[in-house]
């Protein structure tokens, strides 16, 4: 068959960011023909067993208890089952002095939903045809902002300002201020804390200055909070949940070890929760129960935020240690090479200035020494300026093992020497 489409369907069938890109690193794996590859693509975490034994006891203790049956043979509420409901509004409420309530607490199939929820109820084109823009106020960001919008020219990204250590190869993105525009023609803003790719976290100023920016026009900020504490506590520095007035803070479980059973939960202002459980009425009734009922259990006992702090952090943390102290001693001094500041998440981010490639090239000459990393210019939806930086950028991941990502740091910075020297001779 070959239906027509409709202007939905059509940009809905369309992989975007690292969704197309896996499809090639796919491919690229099944044709290895016997090469062997260290795979540093990849966003899903690694079964650590501390954390896969914490579900199991959870599901163990779930299938012996009388719930089971009213968590898995009965549908539920629009809005989440209530136990969970309970647990995360008594967690919160105890662990960051917050007086939430459950109409404040909406929970998702997924993080990603909220974001397709959001964007298309306060993004896209108004009944009186004015288009509200989607704003992501600081680029590079999680490639899925990308797609969540039925209405792609919504989105509209803001180019960062570079804090550059150049001694020190280090850097970290910060918003410019001067740049980011929320006005009338917003209809929401949002943005990751810690960042999926760079790692980075905004300040605590920083994201309150955006929210009172987006406040003076009644817009919703969403901040995505996936590897953000309590759960699973993915930050390598210090930061505070934001939490009132126009914020909806948004969390997954899917790094803190569920990523199969797709569990979000929006945090915020009960007219806004209201609109975005409106949405998820309609498009399919609610999330699913199973999990939520095994992390009511994480949750309750406390052991949830326990191995986030002292399991799922550590791993992590030590992993990007490796990237850095191997990049430090393989890559030459005199390259322009900058390693984003660790500051938290599961990637570590690496800018390659004047880059003699693209960034994609760079991606295909690395497969050839059997390494395949993320081209970062998948990770710059909807900035509109041809800026040369999204082309000289590398995701890495942090899920290999610990002589993998050596092995492979070290043939990525031959790999970048060997680029520079082809250049200057």
């Amino acid at each position: 068959m070959n239906p027509a489409l409709t202007q939905f369907g059509a940009q809905m069938s369309h992989l975007t960011g690292v969704r197309a890109i896996m499809k090639d690193i796919i491919e690229t794996l099944r044709a290895g023909s016997g090469q062997e590859f260290i795979n540093l693509s990849a966003g899903n975490p690694v079964i650590l067993p501390e954390v896969e034994q914490l579900w199991r006891d959870c599901t163990a203790e779930l299938l012996a208890s009388p719930e089971y049956g009213e968590v898995v043979c009965r549908y539920g509420s629009s809005q989440g089952y209530q136990p969970f409901i309970n647990a995360v509004l008594a967690d919160f409420n105890q662990r960051y002095g917050l007086n939430l309530t459950d109409r404040n607490i909406l929970i998702t199939p997924g993080s990603q939903s909220i974001y397709f929820y959001a964007a298309n109820a306060f993004g896209g084109y108004t009944t009186s045809k004015q288009l509200k823009n989607i704003v992501l106020p600081l680029s590079p960001d999680y490639t899925g902002y990308g797609g969540v919008s039925l209405i792609p020219e919504a989105v509209v990204a803001c180019k960062p300002t570079l804090d550059i250590d150049a001694a020190a190869h280090r850097f970290k993105y910060r918003p410019d201020f001067s740049q980011l525009s929320i006005d009338q023609s917003t209809g929401c803003v949002i943005f990751s804390r810690p960042c999926n790719p760079t790692g980075n976290v905004l300040t605590d100023d920083e994201v309150k200055k955006i929210a009172d920016l987006a406040a003076g026009f009644d817009v919703p900020v969403f901040v995505d909070s996936a590897y953000g504490p309590p759960f699973p506590s993915l930050n390598f520095t210090e930061m505070t949940p934001i939490f009132g007035g126009n914020i909806v803070h948004c969390m997954s479980l899917s790094k803190a070890g569920l990523p199969g059973e797709r569990i979000g939960i929006a945090i915020g202002d009960e007219k806004l929760i209201q609109i975005l459980e409106c949405f998820q009425t309609n498009m399919c009734i609610h999330s699913p129960r199973y999990g939520q009922a095994i992390a009511t259990r994480a949750i309750t006992s406390g052991a949830l935020a326990d191995i986030s702090i002292n399991v799922i952090r550590p791993y992590y943390q030590s992993k990007f240690a490796i990237v850095e102290s191997t990049l430090e001693q393989a890559m030459p001094k005199d390259l322009p090479w900058f390693l984003h500041r660790g500051e938290g998440a599961i990637f570590a981010w690496l800018w390659l200035k004047d880059l003699p490639m693209t960034d994609w090239e760079l991606y295909q000459e690395l497969k050839k020494v059997g390494v395949i990393v993320v081209p970062g210019s998948s990770f710059f939806p909807g900035l509109r300026e041809d800026w040369q930086h999204k082309h000289e950028c590398l995701r890495i991941s942090l899920t290999a093992t610990n002589d993998e990502i050596e092995t492979a740091m070290k043939r990525l910075a031959q790999m970048v020497e060997k680029l520079y020297q082809s250049v200057d001779s």
